[in-house]
């Protein structure tokens, strides 16, 4: 099994996912009647972060998978951490970016 597609779908979520909180907090979207979009994609976001990380597991090459798999596990932190930091303020965004490095780490090791 390929991992490299999984890390990108989970990166590919993980930027979809801050794209449309960024464009609804900048008020380019409004989602009024569709919160539960966000909610939703954040939870692919996760899902996906963590079948990308099992997959070291099962994947080939089984070396480059692991270290891709150590780069992105460190976002479970933030990801955990962000439905309890509040929408207002600067907080959650900085928490939710606080992810990002370990997402692009990953994908481009898985990559390489």
């Amino acid at each position: 099994m390929d991992a490299r597609p999984l890390f990108t779908a989970a990166t590919v979520s993980y930027l979809a996912n801050c794209m449309l909180g960024a464009s609804v907090a900048l008020k380019i979207l409004d989602t009024g009647r569709y919160r539960w979009l966000h909610h939703a994609v954040y939870i692919v976001t996760c899902f996906s972060a963590a079948v990308a990380v099992g997959s070291a597991l099962v994947a080939t090459p089984r070396r480059s998978a692991r270290r891709s798999a150590a780069l992105l596990a460190p976002a479970a932190l933030p990801l955990a951490v962000i439905p309890f930091a509040g929408t207002r303020g600067s907080r959650h965004i900085l928490i939710a970016l606080s992810a990002a490095p370990f997402f692009v780490a990953s994908v481009i090791r898985a990559w390489r």
